[in-house]
């Protein structure tokens, strides 16, 4: 092993030779780190001792491999059986720890299916996102929320299937707006039977199934019949739905006729930027798209970037039985078969040469391209305001990070922080967090209290996770919505906490309280105003305006549900279901307190023993 000194470790290719000894031919993950124990890099080798030793020559190496190298003070390993176990554990390592020299998705959140309930007579059709707990039939993924949401808007006007949940469906006297505008057959009130509904349930899910032609030779047929028999209003209505349908598939932007199921992935890459393109084909429809921009490793070619791309994407997601690829990788046989055993079934990695699917892939690169030009842009005109933010501010340089706090609250009451991340590109959604203040001792309305106990949350955790600030969690710029007095308040908490080298500045209104005039306040420092109509100014109120917004809906969500809590959510053993039967019988929560035991045992679903409980609980916190 080599001899590291910590007053000068030893780094480079000499380091790496060192550990030839100790390695053999095993397949596995290897991990290299800088002098200070960050991880620059992590990969996987069929045969870790080969794999190693071509980073121990001292030339031959592009010039991001040769940074690499030349950081590189320890390395760490980790066998493996296979080398498909290796390939599945490096992605699952590169995810958590981030590596500055690994290609790496930022954005992996997952996609919503529609699901087709099955555990109820009438069951609704609705949007569902993350586990698949729920009895039913699920259809997707869909690339987005507003996919989803058109493709349940068609499936309404159609099929006339109810989204509702299943207690305003059990509530129901009169049948409600979704039927008065012909997107509900109304089985809440009994207009259609179980049979009818039943069939319009399977109809969408052939739809869904892409077997469009027989939906339509159906309702051509009923329609024709219902115009026989004289029934002209059933007829019309029939003809508006026939027309919807042919309408959807008349607009649908990518219909391939050959592809069934199918993720068409196209990278373009420019100026050392990647941007990934992902269309979900899905019962020969197009089932939504969404660009990604990994980081890109500094500098890795187009076949790791994508690869790379692919190991992490389908890391928490069911692969398709075909992915389609703008690029060529080096292990698709491997990566293929590790997909195939996730999925129990065969995957296959093609790059097609010709035909439709060469056209899906053409059509995908070019929205990449598109796409990636408009994010260079975008990211060309955040710097120059992140310049101009330093600038303003006096700071060393370019904020990578500004963090934005504001509270949300009425007269105390569900009182909630937020903080909004901003950087060179533009909002960090995913870096946003919520802080429900859980100081029960607060004046009600105190925002002093309020901000004190969300920085020392924030900080205190930040203390803990990363004290040598090696990582990008760290802010380089918070902006606090009040002026001297916040400011002040706010460097005496972070002072408490022993952080004192943060940048801060105090967002006030100013005059009137007009958007334009406001004052910016620093310790120590007399405020100022920047000039209206200068860009940096209308960043910050964005900044400030994101913040508000974000912090009101943390707090109006926070509110609709204490709003429409009962005590019956507290009780051990009672569900939603119980909790729809006991209120549906005794009409509030308070009836159902003061209800006797006999009176709880005659409810449907209520069993000897959850009356019991029930009743102790009311019964013994009176």
């Amino acid at each position: 092993m080599p001899d590291v000194s910590d007053n000068s470790p030893a780094k480079g290719h000499k380091v790496i030779h060192a550990y030839l000894n100790t390695l053999d031919a095993s397949p596995g993950v290897y991990r290299m780190l800088d002098e200070k124990g960050a991880v620059l890099y992590v990969g996987k080798a069929r045969n870790l001792k080969a794999r190693v030793s071509s980073y121990a020559r001292p030339t031959g190496h592009s010039p991001r491999i040769t940074r690499m190298i030349r950081e590189t003070t320890t390395m760490m390993f980790l066998t493996t059986r296979t080398e498909t176990e290796a390939l599945l554990l490096e992605q699952n390592l590169i995810k958590q720890l981030k590596p500055r020299y690994n290609v790496l998705l930022r954005d992996d959140k997952s996609f919503p299916n529609i699901l087709v309930a099955k555990d109820h007579s009438f069951p609704p059709i609705k949007k569902h996102r993350g586990a698949k707990k729920e009895k039913g039939d699920y259809y997707g993924p869909f690339a987005s929320a507003g996919a989803v949401n058109r493709t349940l808007n068609q499936l309404q006007k159609i099929f006339l299937l109810r989204n509702c949940s299943d207690a305003t469906f059990e509530s129901r006297t009169r049948p409600c707006l979704q039927y008065q505008i012909k997107r509900c057959s109304a089985p809440c009130v009994g207009y259609v039977t179980n049979a009818e509904y039943g069939g319009l349930v399977r109809d969408a899910e052939k739809f869904l199934q892409g077997r469009t032609t027989k939906v339509q030779e159906k309702l051509a047929a009923e329609m024709q019949a219902a115009s026989e028999a004289m029934e002209f209003e059933r007829a019309a209505a029939l003809r508006d739905r026939l027309k919807a349908l042919t309408f959807v598939q008349g607009s649908q932007a990518v219909n391939p006729a050959g592809v069934s199921e199918a993720d068409v992935v196209a990278l373009h890459m420019d100026g050392g930027q990647a941007c990934v393109q992902v269309f979900f084909i899905r019962a020969n429809q197009n089932w939504g798209n969404r660009d990604y921009y990994p980081r890109t490793g500094s500098g890795a070619e187009a076949a790791e970037v994508m690869q790379a791309f692919l190991g992490q994407f389908y890391d928490q997601k069911d692969p398709p039985r075909q992915i389609l690829l703008s690029d060529e990788i080096e292990d698709a046989d491997l990566l293929a078969e590790a997909l195939a055993e996730k999925a129990g079934r065969k995957v296959e990695l093609l790059v097609p040469m010709r035909g439709e699917k060469k056209e899906l892939v053409a059509g995908a690169l070019r929205n990449a391209r598109e796409s990636l030009a408009r994010k260079m842009s975008e990211t060309a005109t955040q710097a120059k305001l992140l310049r101009g933010v330093a600038e303003a501010f006096d700071l060393d340089g370019p904020p990578r990070r500004i963090e934005v706090y504001d509270n949300s609250h009425i007269q105390g009451a569900h009182a909630v922080g937020g903080m909004i991340v901003a950087g060179p590109e533009g909002f960090l959604k995913s870096q946003y967090r919520k802080f429900n203040i859980k100081d029960a001792e607060l004046t009600p309305g105190d925002d002093f209290g309020m901000m004190r106990e969300v920085l020392t949350r924030r900080f205190k955790r930040l203390l803990k996770e990363d004290p040598d600030r090696q990582t990008e969690a760290w802010p380089d710029l918070l902006l606090i919505d009040g002026g001297a007095g916040q400011v002040s308040a706010v460097r005496g908490i972070l002072a408490e906490l022993g952080v004192e080298d943060v940048p801060m500045v105090g967002v006030a209104k100013g005059v009137d309280r007009d958007q334009g005039k406001e004052e910016f306040h620093r310790t120590g420092l007399r405020p100022f105003a920047l000039r209206r109509g200068d860009p940096v100014l209308y960043f910050i109120q964005r900044m400030r305006d994101e913040a508000h917004r974000f912090a009101i809906g943390a707090h109006r969500a926070k509110r609709s549900k204490t709003v429409g809590a009962t005590p019956l959510d507290d009780v051990p053993g009672v569900g939603a279901t119980r909790k729809r039967a006991l209120l549906a019988h005794f009409g509030s929560a308070k009836a159902v307190g003061r209800a006797n035991l006999t009176d709880l045992k005659a409810v449907d679903g209520i069993s000897e023993k959850i009356a019991e409980t029930i009743y102790d609980y009311f019964h013994e916190r009176g």
